[in-house]
């Protein structure tokens, strides 16, 4: 078990920040990229690793490699075509400490080899696998951190519903990465609630104009849901104002949709059920027992049938002094509901820490109608 490993392996969303020149997809992303200064940035913005291509074809060499170590005490991926032991003694002399191994171009044998090769060098290897085959080909290999991409290398195409669906079958006593098609906090909320334990994330880094700061930006938490929407205008609005989860409330409420509705790529959406949850065609839904004819205190968030998140809620029209406490006690995700607004959901944060915070009726000019403004600085008091 490599240092590479142990830094994916550690508990809550692990990144791999890439450093690369160009993409073959999308051509030139920073051509005059300067790898030591990168590799310090993404450092500070959080990452527990960094990638670097080291193929010409992505404007990137061994050097680069050298450069990132000299300035980084951060474990360092080799990203490349590598097919023989030489390339991997190669990236294992210029500073590495994990490998790259493409499936799709190298049979098992090939991969046994290269993995005892590494293994004996000291260094982690990262085997990616692009569809069903080839995850169970590293599953059956016994390869400990399984890449899992989103894009087709032929046709440069991102598949990331297949992804994550692949994600989700990967076994859990691996270390799962999902890489390519990351651009945002949802996606990576996404790949995170499938079962990755880390996100590999180049293009969108190197092309924003702060790269480190934009990886702090992808995996800030807490996450940020606007709940009991029920028009497009609001949707929009919570988009703009920067929320990662949109919730429908699909249980009888004055804050009842009739359906949900379309989110954009920036956000999840959630469609919130009482009693019994349907397929809504959402991303993740959030179940509350009944109680009594109402919702029980806490509930559940589900991605399909598995949950992945406590709902931490007040009693029905109750409150509870001791409720941020009491979730503060819980481990594990906590989506943290119940009186939130924008005067108290600092304090709420500050207090639990949680993964996610919801909020609803204090973001209303009426039932079901959110004041944007509101909105606004529910979201800008939890960032």
């Amino acid at each position: 078990m490599g240092r590479f490993r142990d830094a994916l392996a550690a508990p809550g969303l692990s990144a791999i920040a890439e450093v690369k020149r160009r993409s073959p997809s999308a051509g030139d992303l920073r051509p005059d990229a300067n790898p030591a200064r990168i590799a310090r940035g993404f450092e500070a913005g959080g990452a527990a690793a960094v990638s670097i291509l080291v193929d010409e074809r992505f404007g990137g060499s061994l050097e680069d490699l050298r450069a990132a170590r000299a300035t980084t005490a951060l474990p360092l991926l080799a990203k490349g075509f590598f097919g023989t032991r030489a390339h991997v003694e190669d990236v294992r002399a210029a500073g590495a400490d994990a490998a790259l191994l493409l499936l799709r171009d190298l049979d098992d044998a090939a991969v046994d080899e290269l993995t005892r090769t590494a293994e004996a060098l000291g260094l982690d290897v990262l085997v990616e696998a692009h569809d069903a085959e080839e995850l169970e080909r590293a599953v059956a290999l016994g390869t400990e951190i399984v890449g899992v991409n989103a894009r087709d290398l032929d046709t440069f195409d991102v598949d990331r519903r297949t992804q994550l669906e692949l994600v989700a079958r990967a076994p859990r006593n691996r270390v799962v990465v999902a890489e390519s098609g990351i651009a945002n906090r949802a996606e990576g909320a996404a790949a995170e609630l499938a079962g990755a334990d880390a996100i590999l994330v180049g293009s969108a880094l190197m092309r924003a104009p702060d790269p480190g700061a934009k990886l702090a930006e992808l995996l800030a938490r807490p996450l940020v849901k606007v709940c009991g929407l029920t028009r497009a205008e609001d949707v929009a609005a919570a988009a703009d104002a920067g929320a990662d989860l949109a919730g429908f409330v699909l249980a009888e409420s004055p804050r009842r949709a009739d359906a949900p509705l379309p989110v954009p790529e920036t956000m999840l959406s959630v469609a919130v059920f009482v009693g019994e949850a349907a397929d809504a065609g959402t991303d993740l839904m959030q179940l509350y027992a009944e109680e009594n004819g109402h919702r029980s205190r806490d509930g559940v968030l589900l991605r399909g049938d598995a949950p992945v998140a406590e709902v931490l809620d007040l009693p029905w029209e109750e409150d509870d002094t001791s409720h941020w406490e009491r979730a503060a006690r819980t481990r594990g995700r906590v989506l943290l509901a119940g009186g939130l607004g924008p005067d108290n959901v600092r304090s709420a944060i500050e207090a639990v820490r949680p993964w996610c915070v919801d909020a609803s009726r204090s973001l209303e000019a009426s039932p079901g109608i959110k004041d944007h403004a509101r909105v606004r600085a529910f979201v800008e008091a939890a960032r």
